[in-house]
């Protein structure tokens, strides 16, 4: 079992920076990929980021290459997804996710068997 809660979010201008945490508790986070996944009303869950147990990063979406890096600390059992350069488009709830499953697709929010509550990312124009 894998417990995640995120924090970091809040309200920010455009071309501001916040960077968000996932805490993770749980013996198998440790080889665990963990996901950035972002919703906004109206719309479908979005895939972020995504990092691998080792720390190998998996390919951005073009919505926020350049402005978003996802990273690791295993010894805080935490992942960070900083982001950079905000536009009010990237408003929305950001969730981290987690599977130990070895092959999985990153960017398919079903590959993930835990979630963690969300955290709001409001960017103001």
């Amino acid at each position: 079992q894998v417990q995640l809660v995120e924090s970091g979010g809040g309200l920010v201008q455009a071309g501001g920076s916040l960077r968000l945490s996932c805490v993770a508790s749980g013996r198998a986070f440790l080889r665990s990929s963990v996901g950035w996944f972002r919703q906004s009303p109206g719309k479908e869950r979005e895939f972020v980021a995504a990092i691998n147990w080792i720390g190998g990063r998996f390919d951005y979406p073009d919505a926020v290459k350049g402005r978003f890096t996802v990273s690791k600390d295993n010894a805080k059992n935490t992942v960070y997804l900083q982001m950079d350069s905000l536009k009010p488009e990237d408003t929305a709830i950001y969730y981290c996710a987690a599977t130990s499953r070895v092959v999985f697709s990153a960017t398919d929010y079903t590959s993930y068997d835990y979630w963690g509550q969300g955290t709001q990312v409001t960017v103001s124009s």
